[in-house]
């Protein structure tokens, strides 16, 4: 078995466990937050079925400074609002959403490096 194959093995892996935790966290965290009247607007628009629950997962997962500036732009009626999003969660949520959102991205981004590398050569 080739390096390539066994990297892209760890992301298809890493990619599993990401879907598991989506649907967890969607189950758990985000079907809580559409059912309250306050959070029910403000979890992003969502492009897909599903992509608030990733808004919301972001909201969790990456720093305030960045969610204000996403939240700030010409296009934050895309993004969850976080400072509600937080206040309505708890710890168990906020693990929930920053593991998968950390796991997803981790997978994709690997994906896509190991698919340019292998496109380049790097892997022959």
């Amino acid at each position: 078995m080739s390096l390539f194959s066994k990297l892209l093995a760890v992301s298809a892996i890493i990619g599993f466990l990401a879907l598991i935790f989506y649907v967890i966290f969607g189950q758990i965290t985000v079907r809580k937050l559409r059912k309250n009247q306050k959070t029910k607007s403000a979890l992003g628009s969502e492009l897909a079925s599903g992509w608030d629950i990733l808004n919301v997962a972001k909201a969790l997962a990456l720093p305030t400074s960045w969610n204000k500036k996403f939240e700030s732009s010409p296009l934050s009626s895309m993004y969850a609002n976080s400072s509600l999003i937080l206040e309505h969660t708890n710890k168990l949520d906020r693990f929930l959403g920053v593991l998968f959102f950390w796991l997803w991205l981790v997978s994709g981004t690997m994906m896509i490096f190991l698919i340019l590398l292998q496109g380049v050569g790097v892997f022959s």
